[in-house]
């Protein structure tokens, strides 16, 4: 299927609540450690540890620049910001539960920053395109950062406007990035865990724009 057929039969309206899946009271199972260095996906975390939460479309190549970068503690990836409690990949995909696909990032605050991550996120991905990223379309592979607390949405508004300060002045349209206070997090099935560590060969779709962030690390993602 081209990208234009594509992009007609994906919906690219996030549901209400009434119309979203009803979903289920328990959670999937998922995979209990990292695939990468072995560390529980669920915690307990090292003491002063933080998180942060990223959507910058298919997670399996998302995921994989937040574990490879200096100070992330474990990642996990799985679904937030729609209705649907506990839903499925297959769920997910159908565009009928509003949840995005997600990176949690545990982190170090001694070893980086929510500022560097910041950088690091806008710079793994083209977060002008709404609701698709390159040729994965669908409301699932919208950009979106999700905050917790006034510092947080306070320093993801600026590095928005920074970076679209400098998209703008390579030609890039306006960033369709959302900034919301943090949903539930949901964890993605255990295949989902680290995809591309089980299958070095496996899809990537992530790409970046090759404009720099002025807010952050300065420097592209590897293995974007």
């Amino acid at each position: 299927m081209n990208i234009f057929a594509a992009l007609r039969s994906k919906p690219a309206r996030l549901p209400t609540a009434d119309e979203a899946l009803p979903g289920r009271d328990a959670a999937l199972a998922t995979a209990t450690h990292h695939h990468v260095n072995g560390v529980a996906l669920k915690g307990p975390y090292p003491e002063g540890a933080r998180t942060a939460l990223f959507g910058l479309g298919c997670f399996w190549g998302a995921e994989r620049a937040f574990w490879q970068h200096d100070g992330v503690i474990v990642t996990a990836v799985g679904y937030a910001g729609g209705h649907t409690p506990n839903p499925t990949y297959e769920e997910v995909c159908s565009g009928k539960t509003g949840h995005n696909e997600v990176v949690l990032v545990v982190y170090d605050p001694a070893t980086t920053s929510y500022e560097a991550l910041l950088g690091l996120f806008f710079e793994s991905h083209d977060p002008t395109q709404g609701m698709r990223q390159g040729n994965d379309v669908g409301t699932q592979y919208r950009s979106g950062i999700y905050v917790e607390g006034p510092e947080e949405r306070a320093a993801a508004e600026r590095a928005r406007d920074a970076y679209g300060e400098a998209l703008k002045a390579r030609g890039y349209g306006p960033i369709t990035t959302e900034i919301v206070d943090r949903p539930p997090f949901y964890f993605a099935e255990a295949y989902h865990q680290q995809y591309l560590s089980k299958n070095p060969n496996g899809y990537c779709g992530l790409g970046g724009t090759g404009v720099a962030c002025p807010i952050g690390t300065g420097v592209a993602a590897e293995g974007a």
